[in-house]
């Protein structure tokens, strides 16, 4: 069972719209993948189109990292999460998402990846 989007099914004046076609799987949605710290785990989600296949991070301990100044890519493990500028209670349940700030050995990194999306944790050093 999934979260369908669809308009929603009054008028404005609050009259009900009589629904003219059924449900599409287009129209499905799903719960957001919400990446937390830990040993790394993944899981697979069918995409539309024929061989299309996503692989969101779930648990996630290792980030690359890249450093503007020096040019330079390495890996590192992430020690925290420090802030999440896109909700207050992923910040408390330390959920790392597009823009989270989080805490490395190599210092302080902001997320430019979407790791529920790409599959993958990539940052910027702050």
């Amino acid at each position: 069972m999934g979260v369908w989007h669809r308009k929603s099914g009054r008028k404005p004046t609050g009259a009900k719209i009589k629904q003219f076609r059924s449900k599409r799987k287009w129209e499905m949605g799903r719960s957001p993948t919400e990446t937390l710290l830990g040993e790394p785990k993944r899981r697979t989600i069918d995409s539309k189109g024929v061989h299309n296949k996503k692989r969101p991070i779930l648990r996630a301990k290792m980030v690359n990292i890249t450093d503007p100044k020096k040019n330079q890519t390495f890996r590192a493990e992430i020690q925290d999460v420090e802030k999440n500028p896109s909700n207050t209670d992923y910040q408390r349940r330390k959920v790392i998402t597009r823009g989270t700030i989080i805490k490395t050995a190599k210092g302080r990194a902001k997320v430019t990846s979407r790791p529920g999306q790409d599959g993958i944790l990539n940052a910027v050093l702050v």
